[in-house]
């Protein structure tokens, strides 16, 4: 379905690397579609500086570059959090994995954080979060301006 191609891409997208199973211009046929797509590639070229620096960092320090919560956050209870994740450990990822859902909870680390909608929250808590197809949930800490 187009939600799931996208929602597929949405977990790419801020992941170490972004691939598509199908050409999106073959499944999804809409304009709005297709522009949810080009968005997050550009989201993912914003962030191509990082993610080639912590690939730098990974293969110096043998580190991930995914990490879990539990992984950067240790002894906080989040090895039961499976839906989000952490690029090094300035980006948390918390995309939306159920079919026709519109929302969902957002586990956020101790600290400040910025969200994709430029909110800051504070961690450690649990929020929730709209999640209409057209919108990723990530943060970054709230010293870097949208993470960059």
């Amino acid at each position: 379905s187009p939600e799931l191609f996208i929602r597929s891409a949405q977990v790419h997208a801020l992941c170490g690397q972004m691939q598509f199973s199908a050409s999106p211009w073959r499944v999804l046929k809409d304009s709005e579609h297709q522009k949810i797509i080009r968005d997050l590639v550009a989201l993912r070229a914003k962030f191509a500086p990082k993610f080639v620096g912590l690939a730098k960092e990974c293969g110096r320090t043998g580190e991930p570059m995914i990490r879990h919560l539990d992984y950067v956050f240790p002894g906080r209870g989040y090895g039961n959090v499976p839906d989000e994740f952490v690029m090094g450990d300035f980006l948390v990822v918390a995309p939306q994995l159920e079919e026709g859902a519109a929302s969902r909870e957002v586990v956020v680390p101790p600290g400040a954080w910025r969200m994709d909608d430029g909110k800051v929250v504070k961690g450690p808590s649990r929020i929730r979060v709209a999640t209409p197809l057209s919108r990723l949930p990530y943060m970054v800490p709230a010293d870097e301006r949208g993470g960059l």
